[in-house]
């Protein structure tokens, strides 16, 4: 089998097991679990593999010093990525459908050119203008039977899944400048570990040992959130673009919210009507636009 062959089935699988995490997150509320208590597990047990990591590459002779400036962007960034971004995704999840949350989520380039545009002065081409009006115009049309229906908690799950793509946006673009010091690997490995903390600091905050009382269906899946939809997509990810390049890794990463779909299908009984079929085509081809532009 040749290289790009084996790129190709590492990315497949890695988006696969990436997206699985809603589904995992959508089940563990059925067993009357919070939202902070299933961040915490997915934390708690991502944890060691990442300090692990941690530790590798800085004991490598030639690894990059911190600076104190350093430290500040990773605790920042580590604080809007894999904290907030994380929480809002959760939080999220408890009112609408995993599919939905997907496709949302997945409009994050689109949020960075934006932001990059705003911020960095950066411009944005026609190509790429084209591209998110053709995105927010699929979410639009997958919205379309919802529009209708006078739901409160639709509409705090969709803020709260935009709001987490948003934050990891914004945790995208600050990062740029901290990967080619560090790499993806060792930064994300530092990133993890401030989240960990924050939501730890979350839980001694609201003064809840519920992770202590729950059924073990619930460690379970937050065991599963942070092997099989964290540590391990995150480095098959990381190996794939390695293989293919950043651009043919991206016609990959669409399949993320079509796995997501079927993987709520079948675990969730959940099931999508014409309206998010077509918009989740549309999401799909504006998306892919862009990061094949990139």
């Amino acid at each position: 089998m040749s290289d790009r062959n084996i790129g190709a089935l590492i990315a497949i699988a890695g988006v696969v097991m990436f997206s699985a995490k809603a589904v995992m997150v959508k089940l563990g509320y059925r067993y009357e679990a919070d939202t902070v208590t299933l961040l915490l597990l997915r934390m708690i047990f991502a944890l060691p593999f990442y300090l692990a990591v941690m530790v590798r590459s800085t004991k490598k002779t030639n690894a990059y010093k911190l600076t104190r400036k350093d430290i500040g962007s990773i605790v920042g960034l580590g604080f809007i990525g894999y904290y907030l971004a994380s929480y809002f995704d959760f939080y999220g999840l408890q009112f609408i459908s995993a599919s939905l949350e997907r496709l949302i989520l997945f409009i994050y380039p689109t949020l960075v050119i934006v932001i990059s545009v705003i911020i960095l002065k950066k411009k944005a081409s026609r190509i790429q203008i084209y591209a998110i009006l053709i995105t927010y115009l699929g979410i639009f049309i997958a919205f379309a039977d919802d529009l209708n229906m006078e739901s409160e908690h639709l509409w705090i799950g969709v803020i709260s899944i935009f709001l987490s793509a948003l934050t990891y946006a914004f945790y995208l673009v600050g990062s740029g400048e901290m990967i080619p010091k560090l790499g993806a690997v060792r930064f994300t490995s530092y990133a993890m570990t401030v989240s960990c903390v924050m939501v730890i600091l979350h839980y001694l905050f609201i003064n809840s040992f519920e992770v202590l009382r729950q059924p073990w269906e619930v460690y379970v899946l937050g065991f599963g959130m942070a092997t099989i939809s964290t540590v391990i997509p995150s480095f098959l990810i990381s190996e794939a673009i390695n293989r293919l390049g950043a651009s043919n890794f991206a016609i990959y990463g669409s399949l993320g919210p079509i796995s997501t779909i079927l993987l709520a299908i079948f675990f969730l009984g959940e099931w999508i009507d014409l309206y998010q079929i077509v918009g989740t085509v549309i999401v799909i081809v504006g998306v892919s636009i862009i990061n094949i532009k990139k």
